[in-house]
């Protein structure tokens, strides 16, 4: 275990630390995977998240696509359409999330 520990760098532990706040926002990783499964529309971004506010979806929407998660394209129709979709960097992410995922299930109660 020793060695796992010695090859975290300070810097690696920062760029750790600064992607877990942006998923570990609260709704953030539920909206990233809402996107991942197909929901592209902001309403149906809200349905599939349960007790998701709309304000906190527009600012977490705002927050991932700054952060290069998202892309958001306006498509120009009778009523305008917003639809959201995974960045490369996004779909990269959802990836890497899957081995802590594995972790949580092998040492949940």
């Amino acid at each position: 275990m020793n060695k796992i520990i010695h090859l975290i760098n300070d810097a690696d532990c920062r760029l750790f630390q600064q992607s877990l706040e942006l998923v570990g926002k609260r709704w953030s990783s539920a909206i990233l995977l809402a996107i991942a499964n197909g929901e592209t529309r902001f309403g149906e971004i809200i349905a599939s998240v349960p007790g998701l506010s709309d304000r906190l979806l527009s600012v977490r929407l705002k927050e991932l696509e700054h952060a290069g998660l998202i892309e958001r394209k306006v498509i120009a129709s009778t009523p305008v359409q917003v639809r959201y979709g995974l960045t490369e960097r996004g779909i990269d992410l959802i990836s890497s999330l899957q081995p802590l995922v594995d972790y949580g299930h092998r040492w949940e109660d």
